[in-house]
């Protein structure tokens, strides 16, 4: 038997590579994508050969990541439950589609990943796996018994790890766990499962990565102009750059100035609620700037419908439904709303916060001769709106009038 496993060199994949070569009589491939996480991949490998596995592929995917998954959702506006950039969902999908074309290319009989039963990403990878090679098996450690009943906790885990010569870097207890791509970084469990546990006291100064805290960051405002092209934005400050490019110059950004924070509580797909926070400073700002840009060049049906469907497209992304006919169409009507939201957008960065500071578009629908207060009769007749007025008015009146009636009755 064959297994190729989403393995990341840190104790719970270690110990799982170990743990499935043993009760299957597989042979373990290991695949570490690097999209971003900047974690020390120097000695991966060896390391994965060291615990057991027979290959080890270690693929550099941050340029696909952004192009095709993060500036897809961000054109769509997406944002789950009005605060989740969705960082962690997004990645999920592609690096499922990365374990489903290795194991075609290996002649693997299944795939397995390091997922507890408890949270979302068991669910994400999954799904994408099943869109994409139903025929797979897929094994998950976590919801087995058996795996659960020898290694039911960290302490044990490490034991086990020790008695078998894998060299891990862990302790019994964690203040909390940490995931990290290009697009965020996530924090949750330890302590912060306390929703009432302050996330930006002094105390957990050290915690963030990507950001200084607002009240650290410099004292002036910076401008940056953002460039977009059919809703994609393609240049910073003059620059041209890649989604990548636009990711990385972004992030550094942002998180000099203290911009991407988010603490929330949000609902997980299969049921309860969990408490995570999150640095997400290029997503941030490119999730503002995208819609200062739609407010000049949009037509407002397009966009109140086009808004309509933000929860659902993010549900979508959330709950692992990437690989998805209906996520594929609404992408699709996505992709033609973003058809003429072209132009520069300018924002001043400021202690955590992203303000406006211009906006111009070659297909920009704003004309002042017919917004402006001064008059100007050819533009915009003030007159016609009487009628408007009236006629948008009917059916209240007629509401009024029966209510009328039936409160003299």
């Amino acid at each position: 038997m064959k297994i190729v496993l989403a393995y990341s060199g840190g104790l719970d994949t270690s110990v799982i590579l170990r743990w499935l070569k043993d009760n299957f009589q597989a042979e373990i491939i290991a695949f570490c994508a690097d999209i971003g996480q900047q974690e020390e991949l120097d000695g991966l490998e060896e390391k994965a050969m060291h615990t057991g596995a027979a290959k080890c592929y270690i693929d550099n995917l941050q340029e696909e990541f952004a192009r095709d998954f993060i500036f897809p959702m961000f054109q769509a506006g997406a944002i789950y439950e009005g605060q989740y950039f969705l960082g962690t969902s997004i990645a999920r999908p592609l690096i499922a589609k990365r374990m489903v074309e290795i194991a075609r290319a290996e002649k693997a009989d299944a795939i397995a990943h390091g997922a507890t039963g408890k949270g979302n990403d068991q669910v994400r990878f999954e799904l994408a796996a099943a869109a994409l090679a139903p025929d797979l098996r897929v094994i998950a450690p976590w919801r087995e018994e058996r795996f659960r009943k020898q290694l039911p906790g960290r302490a044990e885990m490490i034991a086990f790890a020790k008695a078998n010569g894998i060299l891990v870097e862990a302790s019994a207890q964690k203040p909390y766990s940490m995931d990290r791509n290009l697009l965020h970084i996530s924090y949750e469990a330890g302590v912060l499962e306390d929703p009432w546990f302050d996330a930006s006291s002094k105390e957990m100064r050290d915690m963030y990565k990507l950001s200084v805290a607002p009240e650290d960051a410099p004292n002036e405002p910076e401008y940056v102009d953002l460039v977009f092209e059919n809703g994609n934005c393609d240049g910073v400050n003059g620059k041209k750059l890649s989604p990548l490019g636009v990711v990385k110059t972004l992030n550094k950004l942002g998180g000099k100035h203290g911009i991407g924070r988010v603490d929330i509580v949000e609902n997980r797909f299969v049921g309860m609620k969990s408490r995570g926070v999150y640095e997400t400073p290029a997503g941030a700002i490119l999730h503002f700037a995208h819609r200062q840009m739609e407010t000049l060049t949009m037509d407002r049906e397009v966009m109140h419908l086009r808004d309509s469907l933000i929860p659902k497209y993010s549900a979508l992304v959330y709950n692992g439904f990437w690989f998805s006919p209906e996520r594929e169409a609404l992408q699709a009507l996505v992709t033609e709303t973003q058809r003429d939201v072209t132009g520069v957008v300018r924002l001043k960065l400021y202690k955590g916060n992203i303000i406006v500071a211009g906006r111009k578009s070659p297909k920009s629908l704003y004309d002042p001769k017919i917004a402006t207060m001064e008059a100007d009769a050819s533009a915009y007749d003030q007159s016609d709106a009487t009628g408007f007025i009236r006629l948008n008015a009917l059916r209240l009146r007629v509401r009024a009038a029966l209510r009328s009636k039936d409160g003299g009755d």
